[in-house]
């Protein structure tokens, strides 16, 4: 494995996953902190429709923790998969939609971090996918568990990144229609 294909994100290899932005699992979020994810959950999914990635989002146990926030719901292409395991990975419609894409580069937004996030980019990292957790696209109900799952990903290979990062990675090169329109949204 080279450096390049592990760190840097190649939009023509990459997926973006957004894991369990639920409604009743909003409510219990720190206000200030979740706004800063929705923000930069929607520009990066923005930047996969403008850059053609794959999109997939899931939601856990929808009957008690309700569906995606509308704002980024209504970004899909597709409709979110239901799961009950708290690993995306537990779910055979989750993994079947990742290897159907054919891409090997994982980007990982959502919540909570120690949970189903960590599980997920865990179960990523085992089936030798390159998983790209977004840093400030992620989030815990408690700063301490945020951390603990952002370390323990880390730890088991698991790239930290930020939203910036993952879209100038994508982008490549400024002076392109596709830059004039994202790079507008990070200022």
């Amino acid at each position: 494995m080279g450096v390049k294909e592990k760190f840097f994100l190649d939009s023509g290899n990459a997926v973006l996953v957004v894991i369990d932005v639920q409604e009743k699992l909003c409510k219990a979020m720190d206000d200030k902190v979740l706004a800063k994810l929705c923000t930069n959950v929607s520009i990066l999914q923005e930047a996969a429709a403008e850059l053609n990635l794959p999109v997939l989002a899931t939601e856990q146990y929808v009957k008690g923790l309700g569906e995606t926030l509308p704002e980024l719901k209504e970004k899909l292409c597709s409709p979110a998969l239901e799961k009950m395991t708290f690993s995306c990975c537990g779910d055979h419609n989750f993994t079947d939609a990742i290897k159907k894409t054919g891409r090997k580069q994982i980007i990982i937004v959502g919540m909570e971090t120690h949970v189903c996030v960590l599980q997920t980019v865990l179960e990523l990292l085992d089936a030798g996918y390159y998983v790209h957790l977004v840093k400030d696209a992620v989030m815990s109900r408690k700063k301490d568990n945020w951390q603990v799952g952002v370390d323990a990903a880390a730890a088991a290979g698991a790239v930290i990144t930020s939203t910036e990062a993952v879209l100038f990675q994508l982008l490549r090169v400024a002076g392109t229609d596709a830059f004039k329109k994202l790079s507008k949204l990070v200022r």
